[in-house]
């Protein structure tokens, strides 16, 4: 016979540990009762739990072998605290928008037992307390009535995995009838919702008793294996491999998948393409990227007519450069074609190319446009030729309230040429919103490094653009004087040729290898690096960039371990099973145009208002307001992957190199984490690991036609 669960309720005072993907979660309750008591440790899948809240939760106690006694935690709900302490606790929290500790000891203090009651059906009273003028009681009525609908729909959700910041954001989103549409069909939350994925969408389907075989979920399931391609770099997927992909996600058979797919095309959510599957809004964007420079490509040549030999002597004395053949070719390149591409690695001279032909057209009074995917890249580019240079976004001027850029093809820009930097960045869509604002006129540049990690999104502009062989390409191989001297630059060189780096240069060298295979001592000696060693001997702040996401010196466990050695005190708060703290170093995951930040934007926190649940982030002297619900898109950076790094210098890098980060030990992976350093480079890890990453030069392939159709136009 089935023993019955025991109960235990009381206020979460700390969450030590959540994971993001299960959400297991370890937090400490204090039990509801007079008098003094012990904290419990409570355990198990808590995805609704929060800082604060008073919770009434079933399950069994059990011994850990490392951690003692705790209870494990089988079912939970959330309930409203009753004793004044427990409401105290409650309401300065930081969960009723406009109340924090002052307020809640003052209200409690005036109300008692009451506090609730007087809050939800008098919340006119609230004006007897001290600093609650009209305006306050009438925020805070309002807060409590938006967090009591989302405890509705907490209660609703609870089990089902979505953590309370989510059911903030459904709320958000469908406002009263999010429970309805939640019932009626919850693969759209997968759709409408940032953060919830089809995994999460699909458990709480099937809890709904959704048939495994619904045509929402064969759907939804199609449309996720495309939304995960993209992510992995993919405009596209042939189509059996999508419908294998799909029928093995969704655990069905090949020919109901097939059927929803046909349903995807006829509804526009999909399109197929000889034997490929596009998104739309990507086979759009393909398509158009090939029409545009094709017309590019066929409309008359507007530049200014050049004396190349005057023009050069012109500009070496005016920066007192002289120019090497290959970089006088790449001028004369960009001056007489209507598109072009010019690429190398670091120190062959490409932005003094960009600053050449910058002084020469702008000698000839003609409008040139500077821009890069990135707020870094395009600053560097600024300080380089002393013209205005900023990124691609904010060229094409995004307006919220039109969804849009206000650049296209309908308002091109104005400019006789527009030089685009850091290309090897740029993915499918942007690629797209940019070439369609390209006036007709005018001609245009991209210079990069094809030889760095593709795009984060989907596509291999770049690359495609090269391999095309309908566009004219000048490739930069020549390391100049300046360079030769900087190791980071001769290492990534040949690293890039398949060569081991040099690693025993001298004392005053800008590259480090430290040797260590064990990567618990590798992780301390990061924190050492980062909080002493590098900030004393070369005045520097670290940034770490590592391979992967998971591990002991993956980025989630090293920003942990950083922020408690660099950022260890001051105004806290938790969300995601993170910890977000006034000083720390974040970045942007997602592009959040409202906002004017982007994906793989840096940033500090600046403050944070636990009282009206805002917090502020500095990015490049620039602040930007959040809201706590906003967290989500924003990550602790002390680590970053070097993906992330892409577009970005830091004065100094540490690369974690470890043989269980095997998988991702790519020679493209380290010649981009080694190029991202100005000034210092550490690479920390084992030479083996370093071997596998220099001889290991199969990048993985995407699936884009966009080569194929550029050569077809």
């Amino acid at each position: 016979m089935t023993q019955p669960l025991d109960t235990v309720a009381g206020s979460v005072e700390k969450i030590l540990y959540t994971n993001e993907e299960n959400h297991y979660t370890v937090a400490q309750l204090l039990p509801e009762g007079r008098g003094r008591v012990e904290p419990v440790i409570i355990v198990g899948n808590l995805a609704a739990l929060n800082l604060g809240e008073t919770v009434r939760a079933q399950g069994r106690w059990v011994n850990h072998k490392q951690f003692g006694r705790q209870f494990a935690v089988e079912k939970f709900e959330s309930v409203l605290p009753r004793t004044i302490v427990g409401i105290q606790k409650y309401l300065g929290s930081g969960l009723i928008k406009g109340i924090g500790a002052k307020f809640a000891d003052r209200i409690v203090e005036k109300f008692g037992e009451r506090t609730l009651e007087v809050i939800d059906q008098f919340s006119g009273k609230l004006r007897e307390v001290e600093g609650i003028g009209p305006e306050r009681a009438k925020r805070i009525k309002a807060a409590w009535s938006e967090q009591k609908n989302i405890r509705d729909i907490m209660i609703f959700l609870q089990g089902h995995g979505i953590s309370s910041a989510h059911a903030a954001k459904i709320f958000k989103q469908y406002g009263e009838n999010a429970i309805t549409v939640v019932r009626e069909n919850p693969y759209q939350l997968a759709k409408d919702i940032t953060g919830i994925g089809f995994r999460t969408a699909d458990g709480i389907a099937s809890k709904l008793g959704i048939a495994a075989d619904s045509i929402h979920r064969l759907k939804a399931g199609l449309i996720h294996t495309l939304e995960g391609a993209a992510s992995d770099g993919h405009t596209c997927l042939p189509r059996e491999e999508l419908v294998h992909n799909a029928s093995e996600l969704l655990e069905t058979e090949i020919k109901p998948v097939e059927t929803a797919l046909e349903l995807l095309l006829v509804t526009g959510d999909a399109v197929s393409d000889g034997e490929f599957i596009y998104l739309t809004g990507l086979h759009h964007s393909e398509c158009g990227i090939a029409a545009r420079l094709a017309d590019l490509r066929r409309a008359k040549l507007e530049l200014p007519a050049v004396d190349f030999e005057k023009a050069i002597a012109w500009v070496e004395e005016q920066t007192g450069i002289e120019l090497a053949e290959a970089q006088k070719q790449a001028v004369q390149t960009a001056l007489t074609s209507k598109v072009c591409v010019i690429t190398g690695g670091p120190g062959v001279g490409k932005t003094t190319i960009i600053n050449s032909i910058v002084r020469i057209l702008q000698a000839k009074k003609c409008e040139v446009l500077l821009a890069a995917p990135t707020g870094r890249a395009a600053k560097r580019m600024s300080e380089a030729t002393g013209a205005s240079a900023q990124t691609i976004h904010r060229l094409l001027k995004y307006t919220p309230h039109e969804g849009g850029f206000t650049h296209n093809e309908r308002r091109p820009l104005k400019c006789d040429l527009l030089v685009i930097d850091e290309t090897s960045m740029l993915d499918i869509p942007l690629a797209y919103h940019l070439v369609k604002a390209i006036p007709a006129g005018a001609s245009v540049v991209f210079v990069g490094d094809v030889d760095q990690l593709p795009s984060v999104g989907p596509g291999n502009f770049l690359r495609d653009l090269i391999e095309s062989v309908v566009i004219p390409v000048v490739r930069l191989t020549e390391i100049f004087r300046q360079a030769k001297t900087s190791f980071i630059i001769t290492n990534a060189h040949r690293v890039n040729a398949g060569e081991l780096p040099v690693l025993d240069g001298p004392e005053e060298s800008d590259f480090f290898f430290i040797h260590e295979d064990d990567p618990e001592k590798v992780l301390a000696t990061i924190k050492t690096l980062c909080s002493d060693r590098v900030p004393r001997k070369f005045g520097l702040e670290a940034q770490v960039l590592t391979p992967m996401h998971k591990g002991v010196c993956g980025s989630e466990n090293l920003n942990r371990e950083l922020q408690a050695a660099l950022n260890p005190t001051g105004p806290t708060m938790q969300r995601y099973g993170r910890t977000y703290r006034v000083g720390d170093r974040v970045m942007q995951i997602r592009n959040n145009y409202d906002k004017d930040v982007f994906n793989g934007d840096l940033g500090r926190i600046k403050n944070l208002d636990l009282v009206e649940q805002e917090f502020t982030v500095e990015f490049d002297g620039r602040e930007v307001r959040y809201e706590f619900t906003d967290l989500d898109e924003l990550v602790p950076a002390y680590a970053i992957s070097v993906h992330k790094s892409q577009g970005n210098e830091y004065p100094a890098v540490i690369v974690p190199l470890l043989t269980q980060h095997y998988v991702l030990l790519q020679r493209n992976l380290l010649y981009t984490a080694i190029t991202r350093g100005k000034k210092l480079v550490i690479l920390i890890g084992s030479k083996k690991a370093l071997a596998i990453a220099v001889r290991n030069n199969k990048t993985a392939a995407r699936y884009s036609c966009l080569c194929d159709r550029l050569r077809a136009k």
